[in-house]
């Protein structure tokens, strides 16, 4: 099969700038996602397609936020006669008068005439009548009406990934069912001759399909929905089917067959299929020939075989893609910062993404050797990979790298 492209390839590009045209390809086809309605059980995770506001003040009344005595401030230091008590739940009590003092448990309604709240800790009880010895200010251990949201007020911004306490604040406002945005549909398909179903005995030059699951597990928990196709072989009848399958879903990701030796056919069969690449090269490794297209709205991604090639470049390019077609606001590449436990040393050229071990406690970083990209047991060992600036070549104990985390 022949490429007749006469278009010039695109030159390769910095990861950095390779995530930005990722993004900003991606962008502008938020505004033609699909919604629909969840129950609240089953909204976490899922992206918010509306904003939600609050349907009354929060709190709807003035509340205690200790337990205490609901006084005038006006009347302490002093010695106060008790009126009663009021728990949450209760109802609203009568106006506090001067001189008066009502036990008030934390949560419970402050009444009216009543401007502070003096801790348990803080008075001596007897016969009745409560000493208070310090004085106190106006909205002392008072959550006043409205104090966390005034009705009308915005609680969850549109395309808000929800988390526990989102799920907690709709729960509060009575939010049954939740608007949010349909899970894109993303086929993953592995190329090469070499692999085999999970089921199979592999032979000496076989490997199973680690990739397709690796990749569905990674799409699944960004909030989408994979679907494995089956192996392509290395040939043009054989990958022309299944790319036009794997085109019909909302996102395309295809490892392997994407370099330049003879049997690197997926480029060619997509252009055929009518994709138009971005870029088909990045300046790291591993993950050096991905590539990145369009077709007919839909992204395409070209992964690189070897499971390390996936696994970093899914998350350099793919994920962010796919986050925004779930309807995502921010698509941010954390990188944190780590110090070396011991030397390290890597060839300048290229940006690596190195399997390594960070601490418990986040500061320090173990590079884990490995055999290079095809290394699943040490990418199974690493919770991070190291990013090795291009620039520079060595970093000693000590020293400060870049870190990103696998998951």
């Amino acid at each position: 099969m022949s490429d007749t492209s006469t278009n010039p390839r695109p030159p390769a590009l910095e990861f950095e700038e390779g995530r930005r045209v990722v993004i900003e390809t991606i962008r502008p086809l938020v505004r033609q996602l699909k919604t629909e309605l969840v129950a609240l059980e089953e909204a976490y995770g899922r992206i918010l397609a509306e904003s939600i506001r609050a349907e009354r003040d929060y709190p709807a009344l003035a509340r205690s936020l200790r337990d205490g005595y609901a006084v005038r401030a006006a009347d302490v230091p002093g010695t106060l006669a008790v009126r009663g008590e009021v728990r949450a739940g209760d109802e609203e009590q009568p106006p506090i008068a001067a001189g008066e003092a009502l036990e008030i448990m934390t949560g419970a309604p402050v009444p009216a005439g009543a401007d502070a709240v003096v801790m348990v800790e803080h008075v001596t009880r007897v016969d009745g009548r409560v000493k208070i010895d310090q004085t106190t200010e106006a909205g002392h251990f008072i959550n006043q009406r409205g104090a966390e949201a005034v009705s009308g007020t915005e609680l969850v911004p549109a395309r808000t990934r929800l988390d526990a306490s989102h799920i907690a604040t709709l729960a509060a406002i009575g939010q049954i069912s939740v608007p949010v945005f349909v899970r894109p549909r993303v086929a993953i398909l592995a190329t090469g001759d070499e692999i085999v179903a999970l089921n199979q005995q592999p032979a000496p030059y076989q490997i199973r399909n680690s990739n397709s699951y690796m990749l569905a597990a990674l799409v699944r928990a960004g909030g989408a929905e994979a679907t494995i196709l089956p192996v392509a072989r290395d040939t043009r009848d054989d990958l022309l089917p299944l790319l036009k399958e794997g085109l019909s879903h909302n996102l395309l990701i295809v490892t392997g067959g994407v370099s330049a030796g003879k049997y690197d056919l997926v480029k060619p069969a997509l252009r055929e299929l009518g994709v138009a690449f971005l870029f088909e090269k990045v300046r790291i490794q591993p993950g050096q020939p991905t590539a990145f297209g369009m077709a007919n709205g839909k992204p395409v991604f070209g992964l690189p075989g070897n499971p390390g090639s996936s696994l970093v470049t899914y998350h350099l390019f793919a994920r962010p893609a796919l986050e925004l077609l779930a309807g995502a606001r921010d698509v941010i590449l954390a990188l944190l910062s780590a110090r070396f436990e011991a030397p390290f040393r890597h060839k300048g050229g290229l940006t690596r993404f190195l399997p390594a071990r960070l601490s418990d406690d986040g500061q320090h970083l173990r590079h884990i050797s490995w055999q290079g990209s095809s290394d699943i047991p040490a990418l199974a060992k690493a919770n991070c990979f190291l990013v090795a600036d291009h620039d520079r070549e060595s970093w000693a104990v000590g020293d400060s790298i870049r870190v990103m985390l696998k998951a």
